[in-house]
């Protein structure tokens, strides 16, 4: 359960990303709303996770797969530039996640 919680504390946390991106400075109304409820959503999510999961093993992985995912957002669907080190620094994120679970973080 507590994993399923975290993914979807996650998916919230990048939508909220996300929409901030078409806020244009939260000159925008319904962007500016589902940024707001998306980290709501996503805090909301995370600490009912922690009654289950470590709290260093749930922020590594709710922290890691977000930057990840908005990095990956970015360059694919907002046109950000994409360059082999971007790509690397994404993929190294997602190993020190890993590292770390393996690591027995929880």
């Amino acid at each position: 359960m507590g994993y399923g919680l975290l993914t979807a504390a996650i998916v919230a946390e990048v939508a909220g990303t996300t929409a901030m991106k078409y806020s244009e400075g939260f000159t925008r109304l319904w962007p500016s709303l589902i940024t707001v409820a998306g980290y709501l959503l996503a805090f909301t999510l995370l600490a009912q996770t922690l009654k289950t999961l470590s709290v260093g093993t749930a922020y590594a992985i709710w922290a890691g797969a977000g930057t990840a995912a908005v990095a990956a957002i970015g360059m694919v669907f907002l046109d950000e530039s994409t360059s082999l080190v971007k790509i690397a620094g994404i993929l190294l994120v997602i190993a020190g996640v890993v590292v770390l679970n393996i690591g027995g973080a929880h």
